[in-house]
């Protein structure tokens, strides 16, 4: 689920690649994706519950008419298994890569705190700090806003990375675009749509041009992840941040 076809890079045997390849993303990304759903069912009986990108997949898939509730996950899952296979990568896990991924992605979360935090000093808002974070806290109770979370990571990166920069990607290449302009371009097409979404919908954020800014810089943070690090990075980071500003942080300044 990379953006680029498979290099002999790729299939070496250091870490660097193999936390790229599929099988290893896949048993990392497992757990998210089960506590998730399960996460989901626990919460509610309906879709009142599933973090916004992953409620707008499942209703692409209900107008084409596919309704099965495992669809979405199991797509997701086959997506990372074609890439194994027409890749032929070696079916041999390595646990050591997947402690390094779960720290790598710990570290890239607090990279991003970090950015947004500077970004807030550029901005000098007096906002009060609750309308400025970038993660809104506004679901009661703890479970509702950790499996939000958890859904934003997967179903966020599979929507607007996977999917839309890389459609991007092929639009602006076939658009005779040069290789290096059309990825910049996807990039920041898919930001501002990564950001403006937050802003769409019954359970909406209001619109702050500090939290559209910070949203887009985020989408850039996470697009450079996909391309540089692959997929299973870039939303083991995106759910560490979730979970970093919505749950950790707070929780601390209590």
């Amino acid at each position: 689920m990379d953006e680029l076809p498979v290099s002999p890079a790729e299939k070496r045997e250091d870490y660097w690649s193999l936390a790229r390849q599929p099988l290893n993303c896949f048993v990392f990304l497992l757990p998210l994706l089960a506590a998730y759903e399960l996460g989901v069912w626990m919460v509610s009986t309906g879709d009142g519950s599933r973090n916004g990108a992953d409620y707008w997949m499942r209703g692409a898939l209900r107008l084409a008419g596919f309704e099965h509730p495992a669809l979405l996950p199991l797509l997701v899952i086959g997506l990372l298994a074609f890439r194994h296979v027409s890749g032929r990568f070696r079916w041999k896990l390595s646990p050591a890569t997947l402690l390094g991924m779960c720290a790598e992605s710990a570290l890239f979360g607090v990279c991003l705190v970090v950015l947004g935090q500077l970004q807030d000093l550029a901005f000098h808002s007096h906002a009060p700090r609750a309308q400025r974070l970038a993660v809104p806290l506004s679901q009661p109770g703890m479970l509702p806003l950790v499996v939000s979370y958890l859904g934003a990571g997967v179903y966020e990166e599979v929507l607007f990375r996977v999917c839309l920069f890389k459609l991007g990607c092929g639009a602006f290449r076939v658009l005779l675009i040069p290789r290096q302009a059309a990825v910049v371009l996807a990039v920041i097409v898919s930001s501002l749509l990564f950001s403006a979404a937050h802003y769409v919908g019954p359970a909406a954020d209001d619109f702050t041009l500090f939290t559209f800014c910070f949203r887009a810089m985020a989408g850039v943070f996470f697009c450079v992840l996909f391309v540089w690090r692959g997929f299973g990075i870039s939303v083991g980071s995106h759910a560490a941040y979730d979970l970093l500003v919505g749950i950790l942080i707070p929780a601390m300044a209590i």
